[in-house]
């Protein structure tokens, strides 16, 4: 399973990139695994704010629809379109061209409660 050292992670699974002020969400691969081919993914609003660990995006699979949580408190400023043609980058590219959202985080030193790779892979076993 692949888990980059350079990022953050959630308990429910989102993988968070921290750029500056701003924070890039996706989901990992353990959990487009387990959800099989996407099919169809419902995007945040641009200008949406966040609770930390509230649910903001939903993610279809053959499976299942599966809640997508903001990992830290901001404001959406920026969404994955190119997800509404092709939900499977999900599957294909979890932490690259499948992102989902950027949130402008409203205390960039939240990331630091998440999880490291290194938990996370513990998490996931």
């Amino acid at each position: 399973m692949n888990v980059p050292d350079d990022l953050h992670y959630t308990e429910s699974h989102e993988w968070v990139r921290q750029e500056g002020e701003n924070a890039r969400v996706g989901i990992t691969d353990h959990a487009q695994a387990e959800l099989t081919d996407v099919v169809f993914v419902e995007l945040p609003k641009v200008g949406a704010t966040a609770e930390a660990r509230g649910q903001i995006a939903v993610v279809e699979s053959v499976k299942a629809a599966s809640d997508i949580y903001a990992p830290v408190k901001g404001t959406v400023v920026e969404v994955n379109n190119a997800l509404e043609g092709n939900p499977a980058l999900i599957n294909t590219d979890p932490f690259g061209e499948g992102w989902i959202f950027v949130l402008k985080m409203d205390s960039p030193d939240e990331v630091k409660q998440l999880k490291d790779a290194a938990a996370y892979r513990a998490l996931i076993g």
